[in-house]
């Protein structure tokens, strides 16, 4: 099993980065172009609820159902069902620095399959897919909570 860790601050505080990762839209606002994503079911956050999506990258479709659990003020994780890997446990933790400004917290562990579809996955999902991935999701959090660094 792989780790996988990024970490960022916003100006914004705790309360407010919260609502954001639980609003059923997220998920289109943290992922980059070329990346189309295609809501099949979001529910509410809430224990146990479900993320099922399509990312399309390309022509290429990528189904994927995620499972929430661990939901508190502080964050969640949704633990891949369904997907392209063999195993991914994606937790997000926020902590208040100070009344305006949060730390985010990103840890994945991840597995990918063997045989020819774990070529797909590394390049995807592998360190420096995932790091780029990221990179976005940071300056789309930042511009999305009215931020304009």
């Amino acid at each position: 099993m792989q780790i996988f860790k990024y970490n960022f601050t916003v100006n914004a505080p705790l309360e407010d980065v919260a609502a954001f990762h639980r609003d059923t839209s997220a998920l289109k606002k943290l992922s980059p172009p070329p990346m189309i994503v295609q809501l099949h079911q979001v529910d509410p956050m809430a224990e146990n609820s479900i993320s099922e999506f399509t990312l399309w990258l390309g022509p290429i479709p990528i189904r994927w159902r995620a499972i929430h659990s661990n939901i508190s003020a502080n964050g969640f994780t949704d633990t891949q069902e369904k997907g392209p890997m063999e195993y991914w446990k994606h937790t997000h933790s926020f902590e208040s620095i100070d009344e305006e400004k949060t730390r985010i917290q990103e840890r994945i562990e991840y597995t990918h399959p063997e045989g020819l579809r774990s070529l797909f996955t590394r390049l995807l999902f592998g360190r420096f897919g995932l790091t780029l991935l990221f990179t976005y999701r940071k300056l789309a959090t930042r511009r999305n909570l009215g931020e304009q660094k």
